[in-house]
């Protein structure tokens, strides 16, 4: 299970920053919108990122310098960015259906979608400026070599015009153009016919020769786009979530940790392709060491499987050496370490008008086919769990004793199955997994105990009327003669 994590200034002044923007702005690069300017602004630029925030929120605060940075960087490649003030301009936020701050979406041509890119300057300066290239660029002998060193990694497809592999180049530039820059040329000195990825980093480029298709093409990409062994943070997270392979974390907490292991970074390129390496800084970023199961004791070593989210601690008694290390992550990938799975006790009694789920227990209780099981994932100190906790205790009486069990599993103390098709993040989430199936139906009803016995009416197999005036459960004697 994996949990997700994350960042004002006011002031008027009418000015024209970029052609066809005619917005208010403070003595910033970042243009100020509100309900009079946006539908003049945002349609008529071909590219605008508009971020909606509220001066109180802290992860806004922690973007606000990044954001500044790109907008003066992104000024001369004539993309503006911009804000909202949800705290203001509320109606503005309520009509592009903003929940949370902060939430920057991408407008093109006035036509929003979701920024799911990075939160640091250089990375939205790269997600932005790929956003105006077409997904596949066409390249001649004396623009490739310039294109190859104009981002990060950038892949070219040295192809003949009239190559069927044409097609899956362009079909996994379009898949992925959010994240890498893609041209194709049809000859190059660096290879014959084939695929080159350039890069800034380690090696500088890899080539993939061959025939390949979309689904090696991309296999190829993920795992030559990052770094033998780099160090892992906000920015770059999403990139190891998305390779596919199992990630390994080397925790450090003062430099000469970090550099007594030298010899790790071999390991780290032997075994690339079927598990990444990271450094990850415990200063900073301890607290991830408990989703791994290990103790904020440093250094430690511990191994995430990124697609079901099964971990894998190093057991953190005696000195942590490279040969350890090395010995478990091949144990790992060769299946002989079974996952670390987080638990509380079993409760001594279970009784209660909710059934309390822990850890070892989960597919026990939430899975058994015969019921139907409306399961609350909660967190102790989340203030909404809190509000619902009464009102779930009244609908767990309800339906005591019946079919269908009203559960709830503390979602910080204890993971989820590794199989689960879903994860949590956020709290309260709550799920129906229905009787004689593995199939799980969200609730995003209201939280009342008349909108639940609604939706359990509707979506439960098992079926178990309740009456709210008399707060008694009625039989499946009294349904069937109800229907008659």
């Amino acid at each position: 299970m994996r949990l997700s994590s994350a960042i004002a200034l006011v002031g008027l002044a009418a000015t024209s920053l970029f052609a066809g923007v005619n917005a208010e702005t403070v003595d910033s690069d970042v243009l100020v919108l509100n309900q009079k300017n946006f539908a003049s602004t945002v349609p008529a630029e071909k590219l605008i990122l508009v971020e909606f925030y509220a001066p109180w929120c802290g992860h806004c605060k922690a973007l606000a310098p990044e954001y500044e940075i790109a907008a003066t960087q992104l000024k001369e490649h004539s993309i503006p960015i911009a804000k909202v003030d949800c705290t203001v301009e509320t109606d503005l936020c309520q009509e592009h259906g903003i929940q949370g701050y902060p939430t920057l979406k991408v407008f093109k041509e006035g036509v929003p979608t979701d920024y799911n890119g990075p939160r640091k300057a250089d990375g939205i300066v790269s997600y932005l400026k790929k956003q105006t290239l077409p997904a596949l660029s066409e390249l001649t002998a004396d623009t490739v070599s310039a294109f190859s060193v104009s981002d990060k990694v950038v892949i070219v497809g040295v192809l003949p015009k009239d190559s069927e592999k044409r097609a899956v180049l362009e079909k996994v530039a379009n898949q992925l153009r959010d994240d890498y820059v893609f041209g194709v040329v049809e000859e190059s000195e660096d290879v014959k016919s084939g695929i080159v990825l350039y890069k800034k980093f380690d090696e500088g480029k890899n080539v993939l020769e061959g025939d390949f298709d979309a689904e090696s093409l991309t296999a190829f990409i993920r795992t030559n786009a990052v770094p033998v062994m780099d160090e892992i943070g906000p920015t770059n997270y999403a990139n190891y979530m998305e390779a596919g392979v199992p990630l390994a974390y080397l925790f450090f907490s003062t430099p000469a940790e970090r550099a007594q292991f030298p010899e790790i970074e071999a390991v780290a390129k032997e075994l690339k392709g079927k598990m990444n390496f990271v450094y990850i800084d415990a200063k900073k970023f301890g607290a991830h060491a408990a989703n791994l199961n290990l103790k904020e004791s440093w250094p430690a070593f511990g191994v995430q499987n990124v697609v079901s989210g099964a971990k894998f601690p190093l057991e953190q008694d005696g000195e942590l050496t490279v040969e350890k290390m090395k010995t478990f992550a091949e144990n790992v990938l060769a299946g002989k370490v079974e996952p670390s799975v987080k638990t509380e006790a079993i409760p001594e009694t279970n009784d209660g008008p909710v059934k309390i789920v822990v850890g070892q227990q989960y597919k026990e209780i939430v899975e058994d086919q015969t019921k139907d099981v409306l399961i609350e994932f909660y967190a102790p100190w989340c203030g909404h769990c809190k509000n619902l906790a009464p009102i779930y205790d009244e609908l767990g009486a309800l339906y005591k004793g019946s079919d269908i069990v009203i559960a709830k599993i503390d979602a910080t103390a204890n993971d989820l199955p590794s199989d689960l098709p879903f994860q949590v993040q956020g709290f309260p989430t709550i799920k129906l997994r229905k009787a004689g199936s593995s199939e799980y139906t969200d609730y995003e009803g209201q939280r009342t105990k008349e909108a639940f016995i609604e939706f359990l009416d509707a979506h439960a197999v098992n079926k178990f009327k309740v009456n709210l005036t008399e707060d008694k459960p009625v039989t499946a004697e009294d349904i069937e003669h109800d229907e008659l």
